[in-house]
């Protein structure tokens, strides 16, 4: 490894330097931030840009990233955003004004922090840090920082934000952030800084976060008590109750008639209730138009025409014959329950919705199936090429054992490959079904690199 890391330049390619980072420290997930902080510190990267948002919680965060992001372009503001993990190239974990950078860009940062570092640092401690290069290289108004795992000990918490956000708070990551949700969200709130505002989107709040909250004297904004959204069948609304922010003014807001977002409503609403904190010009207009076109990869998303070209040719089968893809992230218990909820809402009572799906080892699996065991009518389990992948026969054990414990008969094989998976639902189909391809980034990534 030391001949491999001598060779490596600032000119070297990306793939060379991804795979130096991946083995780079004795341990692939190492939380702590001494480490990360002190390179930070000599490199003077904590603070990446003027104004600075960190996005922590369960699930929600990407696409609540998303959405500020384009609520802030569309207001003028040059914005960055760091988000993980990514679906296909490792290019997607920065964006810079909406756009990925090349991969020179990434190289030469990691061989700047390669040259300069004085510490060991895992895979995502040097993303982190190159993140934050890049971003004060390129003099932005506002960075976005998407959480990797719990908040307290995640290295995006060396930076100390203007304006924290929790999305959502459920049971994920056991291993390091703890088997409660008061643990968790515990761990969540270390993203929370004193006398600064904490945005949470979540309803249930525990304890636990509500406290370090107030130990921090947080400008707290909780949904459900500062702020409300609502639905109808053709719109959506959004009002504030209070304001906490001294620069605004305290009085309520709401918007109505609003579009419906491609994602969360939830999350769509914790964005909006950011937005009375920052210190820039947002006009009604630039919301509208963001809940109209933002969208994130890999969020219930149906393939697109290209990609379902793609899909033919893998399977050697007619394109109109293929029934509907759709390919969803969800990884955890509380995105299989919202999965559930969007796949009941579409499902007509002629269809059919079989599954491949692909779950990592250390999720709760059997929280995952529990929901989507009476919506889902064929299932077809894979395995995941990655250090923590799960094999598709130790997968369809755990699916048949929640089935046997519920008393239900399911329609569930093992597959060798996401290419079989695939090819075997798409032979039972019809051309009125859905196909979800579902359970984590990896198993969606294995299939957009299939159809790139």
């Amino acid at each position: 490894m030391n001949n491999f890391k001598l060779s490596l330049t600032a000119t070297s390619p990306l793939s060379q330097w991804l795979s130096y980072l991946e083995q780079s420290h004795f341990k692939a997930i190492d939380l702590g931030l001494e480490r990360i902080k002190s390179v930070a510190q000599q490199l003077d990267l904590l603070n990446p840009a003027p104004f600075v948002i960190t996005v922590g919680g369960t699930n929600g965060k990407g696409t609540t990233c998303r959405l500020l992001e384009q609520i802030l372009l569309n207001a003028g503001y040059r914005v960055g955003v760091y988000s993980s993990p990514h679906l296909i190239r490792y290019n997607e974990r920065v964006r810079i004004q909406n756009q990925e950078l090349p991969d020179e860009q990434h190289s030469a940062s990691f061989a700047f922090i390669e040259q300069n570092k004085t510490q060991s640092l895992t895979y995502f401690e040097y993303s982190t840090l190159s993140a934050l290069y890049l971003f004060k290289q390129a003099k932005l108004d506002v960075v976005i920082l998407e959480v990797g795992l719990g908040g307290r000990l995640d290295a995006t918490n060396i930076v100390d934000s203007d304006i924290a956000v929790i999305t959502s708070i459920d049971i994920d990551h056991t291993d390091f952030l703890g088997n409660t949700r008061e643990q968790i969200a515990f761990e969540k709130a270390g993203i929370f800084r004193a006398n600064k505002p904490a945005i949470i989107g979540e309803p249930n709040v525990p304890n636990t976060m509500l406290e370090q909250a107030q130990k921090q004297h947080c400008q707290l904004s909780r949904r459900g008590v500062d702020w409300t959204f609502s639905q109808t069948a053709q719109s959506w609304q959004w009002q504030r109750e209070h304001c906490h922010n001294q620069a605004s003014e305290n009085k309520k807001v709401r918007l109505e008639n609003l579009p419906f977002p491609h994602i969360p409503l939830a999350n769509a609403a914790t964005a909006l209730a950011v937005l009375p904190y920052l210190p820039f010009h947002i006009a009604e207009q630039h919301i509208r138009e963001a809940l109209q076109n933002v969208q994130l990869a890999g969020r219930f998303q149906p393939l697109e025409s290209k990609q379902r070209q793609g899909l033919a040719k893998l399977l050697h089968c007619n394109e109109k014959t293929l029934p509907q893809v759709i390919v969803d992230v969800g990884h955890n218990p509380h995105a299989a329950k919202y999965l559930a909820e969007k796949l009941t809402a579409l499902k007509k009572p002629t269809q059919r919705i079989l599954a491949v799906c692909g779950i990592l080892k250390d999720k709760d699996a059997q929280g995952v199936f529990s929901p989507l065991l009476d919506i889902i009518d064929e299932w077809h389990c894979v395995s995941l090429s990655v250090a923590r992948g799960q094999r598709s026969d130790e997968l369809l054990a755990q699916l048949n054992q929640l089935a046997l414990s519920q008393g239900k008969k399911i329609n569930a094989s093992a597959e060798i490959s996401m290419t079989q998976a695939l090819q075997s639902a798409v032979q039972n189909s019809q051309e009125n079904d859905v196909l979800l391809v579902f359970g984590s980034f990896y198993t969606v990534g294995q299939l957009l690199e299939l159809l790139a």
